[in-house]
């Protein structure tokens, strides 16, 4: 067995089992005892140094003892076993004054180590033995001081590590290893230092990509960092670029202490294998290590149960034993499987940025840059490093999620202040936890710049200026370094100042790079020029909107490719002025972005929210950019001194004022008015003495009355929260005080401070991938008017932080929120997390999504203490009480109840699918709704094809069409007949004032959102030539309707097939409704993406900085209901006009609201299709997110949260359905069809399994 052939041999088998390395070598090595002469023997009896300890040398001294430890590994059944060089570089050896032998050492290391493995290859063919040539990370760091004092000294340079492990390589190649192992990385610099000599060895003896590199971090602590700071995450992306035939971890830590960790890198190691070798637990007072062969192996089982790991084995405190119980455990596991490799770009400083479509834009600062910041330039010439950090730090705090560090100064030597400021930086953890983009027009500096970081940084810049071969030659080195490009439309000719000569360098620079320099597309990042406007010369007037369409075409051309551009050019102009200079690059970027500008180098925290640009000012400055007027430029600076700011109002009092403090508090509280409180907290407490007596008494004299009236419901919860509102604002105005008056009763008894008491703690969270948490923060806010502390993670919640949490902060008791049905999956996850790890605590689950019986059914049985459903705020206080209730007996009668409760829903959910019965895939179809499309008009062909943008629309036109029905839903006011519906619900007797109050309140808000626009609405429609093709619907390029030959895309749909028995009644799919392909007949589809959610979070933050819990709900509810309104004004404007099939209707709002119209909108997600990975064909055909800046989470909801898509159908029989549960038949179908494997399709369809 060759070397050449390793890569193809090992990827084989690591396909069909998990692969055993071995254990530790020198924990072996301690067994044998042996004495200094052991370590000396006849060649270096002599030898000045002491050579006791130094393990690597026992290869010449003790071969004999090395050999048997090999072998007693590969009989434990190890596949693979690493030679017996962890310390051999001449960095390490020269402790012992050997640098002379490292060449030596390593070749007759892995000689030893290929005899052992050949043996036992020899011995049984079918299970070949590999040698690792172990590459340890040396005893000196590329990226720590170990001066306190002098933070930017270093042990060992870059060019040093790379001489050094290019000799040991080199040897190990040449004593005959089948792959390389770069192990115990605790600093990732000198880990790709060992990439870069591994890189140069290999393509220099022929064997790049066909012997396989393995690299191990090593997480120093429960932190999940690495020794030099970085998270595995933030390590992974540091040396992908290597692409490493396998990333894992190894030492430091136990199997049990790694897991999450372990975890982390099996997710994020998308295309390679992940290996795991963690100690025999931690050591214990004596540093020995004492965890069993079976309790180890018993752990590491669990990571490949889980799906972690492909490669496993042992390292401080393991042996054969360990090795032997190991691969006993591993046996019929099948391995983990590679993930498709991502295509996000990602960079990293201490921790990554992941360029998702979350992201949106990303922030590069600009102020580390001498030619940018005239403070920056002034510390560096003065030598004043410590204090230029401070601007460094300025950016970060400001906002900035990239540092551009540029020295091009003629006075400085650049290659010294690049490397010096960035071992400086690489002190404070603040600062360096974000990447770097190393910036200089002097190639030599960027390189010095590249040696001295540890994280995957940008490069800025290269270009073609000097022709191909040197643009492939720096490329060729960025690439080594691992390092993502930026590319300047320049070229031998010049730099590209219109649109079409920016598109072609970059697509010339794209493709030299993919494909001669081997960079992964989302690594390439365009800077297309951003050239100064308002010169004064006019052939400059257009540099702004060539580069806005240079980007957009950028875009299309080369989708994973990143735009970027230091903004700051383009007002150079005005310098000086920087009010004007600030709006232009808020303007500027705002078009940019929305053309699909990634990143921009910018001042972060002096760029203005585009909507509060003053809109006279705003007109001004889009005037220049789009070069809408030829005097522009004398217009702004005429401008500049002119903004104005508005005033104030004061109210008169009213006549509650004249009632004694206790009662105005308890007035404030139940009316939930916020007016007086401060002054009346303030009277309260200079009354009562001691500030929390204002807390025990009025204020919770208050909340009592309040949560008197809630339970008899003679308050309903719109009031609730505006009580919660002025609670929260009179313990924030208490808050100094109360710690005032802490601090001075634990001086005066020196008690120890046990914590405010709260009824309980109750953790909530939306779930990752979701990004709705009205409902949730309701809930919220109801509990902590009932004295339990709440805390709130927020929204898209890793299960990791929700259980950290739970752990660290003690818990009562977790809630789980969700909308989409991809959550409930999540929630699952989370109630097995919880069971893995021990938790105790109850499991609250809540949303649009959820019910008792999928908790009863999916996630209760994951965990085996409670996990109920709470329906909606009302029931969660009563829910909680009975969860924490302090009398044991009830406690526990509470429980059993809830138990037995679930498990009769169980039993009679399983009686119901057992007893449900559903047609096969084919005869559901032979029964589908047949529509005789010949019988009917030809189909309307709509006023265009592809996709239109509806942007900044009139939100007064949107608002008109809003359902008030859902909006008390969500308010949880509910009428009675025959007053349950809006308007008729004001007419309740019971709950009609307060809806009536509540509406008028909402009519408040809303007037106030359309007036100063605080919400933006946006929108994309598109249509399509459609045919249907079975159960899917083929799309066709709208520029072929007439022969309908190039087919763009195919909306796969899913039929009903549970028995309807002898009911006659089709069982449905949404190809129904168009016409299929063999009747000739042009059909069409239409799809839509809205919202209205631009500038509700900001508007809903306001108010929760305000304490205003009830103002902040409010403002997320008229959200969600422009949104919904948005959708159905576009609906009908598609029917009347865009599409046109139904040009003279003419309906109510409340006819509009029952679906008394032709056609329907049905969304991917919901029952007629409830596959919610439906939505990534419509982004893709309309291009949503850069049309509309609407975002699909990694579950596929929509961000902003007040967005709603779905698509159009005309044919005058379509109708609403529900698909309902579906065999495996059809879901195997179904994935074939799609292209997708049956465990993804059943992922994302999980609630509608008729089967486990």
């Amino acid at each position: 067995m060759s070397a050449t052939n390793t890569t193809e041999l090992l990827t084989e088998l690591l396909n069909k089992r998990i692969l055993i390395i071995d254990g530790a070598m020198g924990t072996e090595i301690q067994k044998y005892k042996l004495t200094a002469e052991d370590f000396r023997k006849e060649r270096f009896k002599d030898h000045p140094s002491e050579l006791k300890g130094n393990n690597d040398l026992l290869v010449f001294t003790r071969p004999d003892v090395i050999s048997q430890i090999h072998k007693d590994y590969l009989a434990a059944g190890a596949d693979i076993i690493e030679t017996n060089t962890f310390s051999g570089t001449t960095i390490a050896q020269a402790d012992y004054k050997l640098e002379s032998i490292v060449y030596e050492l390593n070749k007759t290391a892995a000689q030893l180590a290929r005899a052992a493995a050949d043996e036992y290859t020899a011995k049984d063919p079918s299970k070949p033995r590999f040698v690792a040539g172990a590459v340890g990370p040396t005893n000196k760091a590329a990226s720590l001081s170990r001066h306190v004092e002098r933070p930017d000294f270093r042990d060992i340079t870059f060019d040093e590590l790379v001489t050094a492990y290019s000799e040991q390589i080199r040897a190990l190649i040449e004593g005959g290893c089948h792959l390389l192992l770069i192990e115990t990385v605790f600093d990732t610099l000198n880990c790709k230092a060992a990439l870069y000599a591994a890189d140069s060895v290999l393509e220099e003896l022929g064997l790049k990509g066909k012997m396989p590199v393995m690299v191990s971090g090593t997480i120093v602590d429960l932190s999940g960092r690495t020794l030099s700071g970085q998270t595995s995450e933030a390590f992974l992306a540091s040396v992908s670029h290597a692409h490493p035939f396998s990333v894992g971890l190894n030492c430091a830590l136990g199997a049990q202490q790694m897991r999450p960790f372990i975890q982390r890198i099996s997710n994020g190691a998308t295309g390679a294998y992940v290996s795991c070798y963690p100690n025999a637990g931690l050591p214990n007072a004596l540093g020995e290590y004492d965890q069993s062969p079976e309790t180890m192996a018993e752990l590491v089982k669990d990571f490949a149960d889980s799906g972690f790991i492909n490669m496993v084995g042992g390292c401080c405190g393991t042996g054969p034993a360990h090795i032997a119980a190991i691969a006993k455990a591993m046996e019929n596991i099948q391995p983990r499987k590679r993930p498709t490799p991502d295509t996000h770009l990602v960079v990293s400083g201490l921790e990554p940025l992941v360029f998702t479509k979350e992201l949106n834009f990303v922030n590069v600062g600009e102020r580390c840059n001498v030619t940018g910041s005239r403070r920056f330039a002034r510390l560096i010439k003065e030598n004043q490093y410590e204090e230029a950090m401070a601007v460094a730090l300025d950016q970060v705090r400001a906002g900035a999620q990239v540092l551009d560090l540029n020295f091009d100064e003629g006075m400085l030597d650049a290659k010294v202040a690049m490397r010096k400021f960035l071992c400086l930086i690489a002190s404070d953890p603040e600062i360096s936890k974000v990447p770097v983009m190393v910036d200089s027009s002097n190639f030599d500096v960027i390189v010095e710049g590249l040696k001295a970081t540890q994280g995957k940084c940008i490069v800025n810049s290269i270009s073609l200026k000097e022709g191909e071969a040197d643009f492939i030659k720096k490329a060729t080195l960025v690439h080594k370094f691992g390092a993502a490009v930026v590319v300047m439309a320049f070229d031998e000719e010049g730099q590209a100042v219109t649109k079409d000569r920016k598109v072609e360098i970059c697509e010339r620079a794209y493709k030299i790079l993919t494909e001669k320099v081997g960079f992964n597309g989302q690594d390439i990042i365009f800077d297309p020029n951003i050239l100064t406007i308002g010169t004064g010369i006019e052939e400059h007037n257009t540099y702004a909107i060539e580069f806005i369409e240079a980007t957009r075409e950028i875009k299309k051309r080369m989708p994973l490719a990143k735009v970027s551009g230091g903004v700051s050019n383009l007002s150079f102009s005005f310098r000086g002025n920087e009010v004007l200079r600030e709006a232009m690059h808020s303007a500027f970027l705002y078009h940019a972005i929305k053309a699909g500008m990634d990143m921009g180098i910018v001042n972060a925290g002096a760029l203005p929210i585009y909507d509060d640009i003053p809109k006279d000012l705003l007109e001004l400055v889009e005037d220049a950019i789009f070069n809408r007027r030829a005097d522009a430029t004398e217009r702004l600076l005429d401008f500049a001194s002119r903004l104005k700011t508005g005033g104030v109002k004061i109210e008169e009092k009213e006549e509650w004022r004249n009632d004694i403090v206790e009662k105005r508090l308890a007035h404030a509280l139940v009316k939930g008015d916020v007016k007086y409180i401060d002054e009346d907290v303030e009277e309260a407490r200079v009354k009562l003495g001691v500030p929390l007596k204002v807390i025990e008494g009025p204020l919770m004299d208050g909340m009592n009355i309040v949560g008197d009236l809630f339970g008899a419901g003679k308050m309903f919860l719109p009031q609730v929260i505006k009580s919660a509102r002025v609670m929260k604002k009179a313990v924030a105005y208490l808050l100094p005080f109360l710690e005032e008056e802490k601090k001075k009763r634990l001086a005066e008894t020196g008690a120890t401070d046990s914590g405010q008491q709260h009824a309980g703690t109750v953790l909530m969270a939306t779930v990752k991938g979701d990004v709705h948490d009205i409902g949730k923060n309701i809930v919220g806010v109801v509990l902590g008017c009932n004295n339990y502390k709440v805390i709130d993670l927020g929204v898209m919640v890793s299960c990791e932080k929700i259980l950290n949490t739970a752990i660290e902060e003690n818990v009562d008791v977790i809630g789980l929120s969700g909308l989409i049905t991809p959550s409930l999956d999540e929630m699952i996850y989370v109630a097995k997390e919880m069971e893995r790890r021990g938790l105790k605590v109850p499991l609250l689950i809540g949303g649009a999504t959820t019910s008792r019986i999928h908790t009863a059914v999916k996630i209760a049985p994951q965990y085996s203490y409670p996990a109920l459903h709470v329906a909606d705020a009302s029931r969660a206080v009563g829910v909680v009480g009975a969860l924490l209730d302090k009398d044991e007996s009830r406690h526990q009668d509470y429980i059993d109840e809830q138990a037995e409760l679930y498990e009769e829903v169980r039993e009679a959910y399983f009686a119901s699918v057992k007893d449900k019965k559903y047609l096969s895939l084919e005869k559901a179809r032979q029964n589908r709704q047949k529509i005789d499309f010949a019988a009917q008009a030809p189909p309307k062909k709509p006023s265009f094809l592809g996709a239109k943008v509806f942007d900044n629309y009139d939100l007064a036109q949107i608002a008109k069409y809003i359902d008030w029905d859902p909006f008390f839903q969500t308010w949880q006011i509910r009428g009675k007949y025959p007053n349950r519906h809006f308007p008729k619900l004001f007419n309740d007797p019971d709950v009609g004032a307060e809806a009536k109050k509540l509406y008028d309140e909402a009519q408040v808000m809303l007037k106030e959102i359309i007036d100063k626009k605080l919400f933006r609405a946006t929108g994309v429609v598109g249509f399509w030539p459609a045919n249907s093709n079975g159960d899917d619907i083929n799309l066709y390029d709208p520029s072929d309707d007439e022969n309908r030959t190039k087919q763009v895309s195919t909306l796969f749909g899913l039929r009903q097939q549970a028995d309807r028995g002898e009911s006659g009644k089709a069982y449905q799919c949404i190809s129904d409704f168009i016409a299929p392909v063999d009747t000739g007949v042009r059909d069409y589809v239409g799809m839509f993406a809205v919202s209205a959610g631009f500038g509700v979070d900001e508007m809903a933050d306001k108010f929760l900085k305000e304490s205003d819990d009830y103002s902040s709900i409010m403002a997320k509810a008229l959200g969600d209901r422009l949104a919904e309104a948005f959708a159905e004004l576009l609906h009908e404007l598609v029917r009347k006009e865009l599409w046109g099939y139904s040009p003279a209707e003419s309906l109510s709002v409340e006819d509009l609201i029952k679906v008394k119209y032709q056609g329907i909108r049905p969304a991917p997600g919901y029952p007629s299709q409830p596959d919610h990975t439906e939505k990534l064909t419509m982004w893709k055909l309309m291009d949503v997110e850069k049309a509309t800046g609407i975002k699909l989470t990694d579950s596929l909801a929509m961000w902003p949260a007040a967005s709603v898509s779905g698509l159009y159908f005309a044919n005058p029989s379509s109708e609403y359905f529900a698909v309902g549960n579906i065999t495996r038949e059809q879901v195997q179908d179904y994935a074939k069809r799609k292209g997708t494997s049956v465990e993804e399709a059943e992922k994302w369809m999980r609630n509608i399994l008729s089967y486990d």
